[in-house]
């Protein structure tokens, strides 16, 4: 699904936003792992191995998430995060990788090379940030997400989409969730660019679907010695029908897919050749524009077959790194009852971190939730805990398996 929100014109509408408390949201084995509304502390569902190696060396896992106490709806707190979260000033360098059918994708590095940890570059741990759908290296969250690296002393590549990084289309071929082939050959060009720097991606909302199919196809070949998702929709389908409510559709669905077709004029010239791009720009859903872009784009028969083979929820078996997921019970992208929770408690390598707020990549608190925030802070303590301490974590990872919560 679409992420990369930016101010709508519907805010009258924020006053509609109803918050949703944690005991009505989460839906999943309730006698189990539901949590009172009046709880903060997030629910942790993954193997007995990973949780210990999680509580020891990232404890946030286990501190409770108190959101703005004056934005706690799920709604308010996706739609304020693009509104009133600071940018930090990052300066990048630009590097257009050419792919194997003649088109380019934007890598945006941020090289690090003052880094006081690892002055030696060639070891220097890399991350690699995967932005949603209509995101860039320019969002909010990746700005903060590299400044976490960074004081770290990591180095921070973000794989931009093709079409979104400022970059011409050479090819009239954009991306989808389900195609995995850019984000591999970016991976290859990684590792073989800095072939003893260990490496460890990060993919927000679409970002993250990408990220876990990747895994899911490439298995103990992926190349990453840790993944992390951040607000990702594990079924599009239920999130296609969440993002169609009424009050989701004018607050979050009519903007993205407005976003989408402009991306589409943006590149008609070359786009035109494979797709009917009036027809498309006629959308007025993120599922009509799947239906007439991009399951015509990538072959598939409808948008009903783009969903199923886009959804990451059903091929975490296949993965086998490990990876951290979190997501948020009030999340109006990606609805609680969609959450792999009965596969994240037999699997050892995944670890599912459920908070009851947050919405969709917000995250929010504090009174003033301008800079970093939870979802920032976690991100940057699993990164150090994975760099630092990569015996443990793959010995927890590969132990017998033992259900906790």
């Amino acid at each position: 699904m679409a992420t990369s929100l930016q101010a709508p014109s519907c805010l009258p509408a924020l006053l509609a936003v109803i918050p949703v408390s944690f005991s009505s949201a989460l839906g999943f084995r309730e006698a189990e792992i539901c949590m009172s509304a009046s709880s903060y502390t997030p629910v942790l569902v993954c193997g007995e191995g990973f949780r210990v190696f999680l509580l020891q060396y990232c404890p946030m896992v286990s501190e409770r998430f108190r959101p703005t106490p004056w934005c706690w709806g799920g709604r308010l707190q996706t739609l304020l995060r693009v509104l009133i979260k600071s940018r930090p000033s990052v300066s990048y360098r630009n590097e257009l990788m050419r792919t194997r059918d003649g088109g380019q994708v934007s890598l945006d590095w941020v090289d690090n090379v003052e880094s006081v940890c690892y002055p030696d570059g060639s070891v220097r741990p890399t991350i690699l940030i995967l932005p949603g759908l209509t995101g860039n290296s320019r969002q909010t969250y990746v700005l903060h997400a590299v400044r976490q690296a960074t004081r770290r002393g990591y180095r921070c590549v973000v794989f931009n989409n093709r079409g979104f990084g400022g970059e011409e289309l050479l090819t009239p071929l954009t991306f989808c969730a389900a195609d995995t082939s850019d984000l591999e050959q970016v991976v290859t060009h990684l590792k073989h660019t800095h072939p003893h720097a260990p490496l460890l991606a990060t993919g927000v909302s679409l970002g993250g679907m990408l990220l876990l199919n990747y895994l899911a196809r490439k298995g103990k070949e992926a190349g990453l010695v840790a993944g992390v998702t951040m607000s990702v929709s594990w079924d599009t389908l239920e999130s296609c029908a969440s993002l169609e409510q009424p009050i989701n559709w004018l607050l979050f669905n009519r903007h993205l897919t407005r976003n989408l077709c402009r991306a589409i004029q943006r590149h008609r010239k070359i786009l035109e050749t494979v797709v009917d791009v009036d027809h498309v720009l006629k959308a007025r859903s993120i599922r009509e524009f799947d239906e007439r872009y991009t399951a015509v784009m990538f072959g598939y028969e409808s948008c009903l077959e783009y969903y199923q083979a886009a959804s990451p929820a059903y091929k975490l078996p296949q993965t086998a790194v490990p990876i951290l997921c979190l997501n948020a019970a009030d999340d109006p992208f990606s609805p609680k009852h969609a959450l792999p929770v009965s596969l994240a408690e037999r699997l050892p390598n995944v670890a599912l971190l459920v908070t009851s707020h947050g919405g969709h990549i917000g995250f929010l608190e504090g009174l003033f939730p301008r800079g970093e925030g939870y979802m920032e802070r976690l991100f940057g303590q699993f990164a150090q805990a994975v760099f630092e301490h990569p015996n443990a974590l793959q010995e927890a990872c590969s132990a017998p398996q033992h259900t906790a919560q």
